[in-house]
Parts: C-alpha cells; structure tokens; sequence
C-alpha cells in the first residue's frame, strides 16, 4: 500500500506516475471523499471540544443547570456517534480504493504496456546447436517414463502433472540442491512455512483483493459457507508475514529467509504462448527468496538477490538471459521487477524462471512491519525483496531439454550427479 500521505498530499504526482502503469486514478472521486472525510472529521472535533467544555461545568459543584446540561452532552454524544459512523463508511470507501492502487515503479523502468517493452540486460551460456531433430520435454519424459500427463489429468484435472522414477528423483534433488546453495554460499535461513494462509496474509503481500480469481480458496474449517483460507500461490506470501505487526531492531537487518514450497494457482483466463508440460501447472514447486532490509539497502539488494537466482542457472550451466520488465509487465506489488529466462531448445525462445522484485515499503505498510533505529529510535517501514531461486518445474524441463542426447536419453548436469549418487544419465 502506498504512503497515505503521499496519496493525500500529492494526488497529481500519483496520478502521472501510476499513467506509466496504465493505472487511472478517478482523482476527483478521491478529492471528494477526502473532502468528505476531513467535514466530518472536523465536525467530530468540534463537537468534541463543546462536550470538553459542558464536562468541566458539570464537574463543578453548585451548578443550577445541571438536568439542561447533561441532556445537551446525550445530544452531542449521539452526534459524535452518528457522525462517527459516517466517517467510517467514508473511511471504507476511501481504503477500497487505495489497496487497488499497485506500487509505483521506481525511476529507471522502462516505460511500457507488455513483455514485448521489456529491456533484455544481459545474456549468459552457450545455446548449443543439435545435429538431431529437438523433442521437447515432455516427449523426452514420456520417452523416459518420467512425466504422465494422464495420470495427472486422472487424479485432479488439466494442468496437474505426475512425475515418476529418475524423473521424480532429479526433481527432488532440485530443490535440495537449491536450498543448498541458497543457504551455505548466501546464507539464507531456512524455514518451512503452512501451505494454507488467512486471508489477511494474501492481502498483505498484494495478491488480495486484486488476484481473487487467481487462487485456490478454501471453504471454511468450521463454516462451509465461507472462504478464509487460501492456497499459498509462492512462499513469499508466508515468509514476507512472518513480521507482521512486528517492531524489528535494526542490528537483526537484513533478515534473509529460504523455503521450498508447493505453490498452487488457478490462473484463471491465464494463457501463456508455451503452457505445456511443466510450464504451466495449477501445482508446482519453487525454491523462494525473500529479504527484508533497511531502506537504503533495498536498491542494492534487488541486484543480490537476481545474483543468488542466477546462480543456480550458472551451476547448471543453462543458457539464460536477465530481463528488466517494463511498467505495464510488472506485479501489482513491485517496484522494479527482474526476470530470468531460461533457454527452451525446441521453442528456440527463452521463458521466465525467476522473477526478482523490490516492493519498498508497499507490503511492509500493508503487515506494519517496521524497524526501529539505533541512533533515534525512529521507527521506520522495512522495505520487502523476494524472487524465485527458482521455479523447480521448469528448471526440471530446461534441464531435459538442454542436456537432451540423440538417442532420447538425459544427461544429468555434473554438479547434480553426486546428489544422485553418481548417476549420469537418465535413459
């Protein structure tokens, strides 16, 4: 959520920033409930002090009009009360408007409406060139027995997947691998967090209310006429939580956490150029990064943590290239956006596998999460990172395809083969 000051005080400058979001903001709608806002606000207050002033009366003894007295206090209480109630509803209209508002991006994204807008900033690996016809990687596991499509389609519906054998294996140790390196070489802390959250917890990193449709809802424990449970859609939701409503010392920041996670959307009328196989799923699993840091550090953590994501991708030795996405291709939370993009061989393109993002202090505002200072004691919003290292799916597939041999078999990137106990080939 943004600063409300911000959006009081400097409305216009909102508005011309949000534009290059391709967000509108119906400003006079604004101006009239603040207006609204402030009358009654003002009316509360008034009334407020005349009762202050009656109330040091009545404490005084020897008063001849006490009965009139008291009976004007009941009349300004009811006032107080019916004017309160007014505020509050006005209050609600306002808050409803300010938590669709996404974050404003910071100065050196590019200006855009799609993917097609983004900013390619650098390219890593050698594209190898095959001299045998591509599968892709769900013929290649098929061909292997490793991935089942109709066995997915069987137990849940579309977009499920079963993965088997030396298949399953290697994407197990995936996430192993990543936790690994995440956690010994950049010191991540690990934690292992619900898969199901309140509903407070999704608007606190931003995907409610926007994203309803996009999640799994879950009916009521106790009452199954309501929804108050979610799905987790990245374990960035529980992570980024994990301070809510906390005071943090500044000495404990940075905070760095690591969680594996399943993650599970619905994504609905979300449909990608490339969705087959493991490249889009409503279930998958993904190795999560989340920092939370002082302000003036979040800049400079936004490059730290796109490093940490990039380098599993150069331990596997998998072509990609880095992404600074455009003000129209960003998250509703984020302020300036990387994403990684693996190389798919038999598409001859490249598809997103990380997705790095420095949100300030838009979701810390939404938990109040804040730290206090050492010098001052000021209390300040901490500012809230968080990116994929990375999505084990579809680094499962980009593994399949770019280590693929003409004989339909897979080879195993050498820096995995000691987690599969020397194993070398998936065949």
């Amino acid at each position: 959520m943004l600063d409300i000051n911000l959006l009081r005080n400097n409305i216009n400058y909102v508005y011309k920033i949000l534009k290059k979001r391709n967000f509108y903001l119906d400003i006079n709608l604004i101006n009239k409930l603040e207006k609204e806002r402030k009358n009654f606000q003002i009316k509360i207050e008034k009334l407020q002090i005349k009762k202050n002033k009656i109330s040091k009366i009545l404490a005084k003894k020897n008063i001849n009009n006490i009965s009139e007295l008291k009976i004007i206090v009941i009349n300004i209480n009811n006032q107080i009360s019916k004017y309160k109630i007014l505020l509050n509803n006005i209050k609600d209209k306002i808050n409803n408007i300010y938590i669709t508002i996404p974050n404003l991006p910071l100065e050196d994204v590019p200006i855009g409406n799609n993917y097609n807008e983004n900013k390619e900033i650098k390219k890593w690996g050698k594209i190898i060139k095959y001299d045998f016809p591509i599968k892709d990687h769900v013929e290649l596991g098929i061909l292997n027995k490793g991935i089942d499509i109709e066995a997915g389609v069987n137990l849940s519906g579309s977009k499920f997947i079963v993965l088997k054998g030396l298949i399953a294996y290697l994407h197990r140790i995936l996430i192993q691998f990543m936790l690994d390196i995440h956690i010994n070489q950049h010191h991540y802390k690990e934690v292992y967090v619900p898969y199901i959250v309140k509903k407070k917890t999704l608007y606190g990193t931003g995907q409610l209310p926007k994203f309803s449709k996009d999640l799994f809802h879950i009916k009521n424990f106790k009452n199954s006429n309501t929804c108050e449970y979610f799905l987790i859609p990245t374990a960035e939701v529980p992570l980024t939580n994990l301070v809510y409503n906390q005071i943090i010392e500044e000495k404990k920041l940075p905070i760095k956490y690591v969680a594996h996670s399943p993650c599970f959307r619905s994504e609905v009328g979300s449909y990608g150029q490339y969705n087959k196989g493991l490249i889009r799923t409503h279930q998958f699993d993904k190795v999560e990064l989340v920092q939370l840091v002082k302000p003036q550090d979040s800049i400079q953590s936004l490059e730290q943590i796109t490093d940490h994501a990039e380098k599993i991708l150069q331990l596997l030795n998998l072509p990609y290239r880095r992404v600074l996405l455009c003000t129209g291709d960003m998250s509703f939370s984020s302020s300036k956006t990387y994403d990684l993009e693996v190389w798919f061989p038999s598409k001859n393109k490249y598809y997103e596998i990380s997705s790095c993002s420095n949100m300030l202090d838009f979701q810390s505002r939404r938990i109040k999460a804040r730290y206090r200072e050492i010098k001052n004691k000021k209390m300040t919003f901490i500012h809230t990172l968080n990116g994929s290292g990375l999505a084990v799916g579809r680094t499962l597939a980009a593994i399949i395809e770019n280590y693929q041999l003409k004989n339909g078999s897979i080879k195993i990137p050498k820096i995995l083969q000691p987690y599969m106990q020397g194993l070398t080939h998936i065949k």
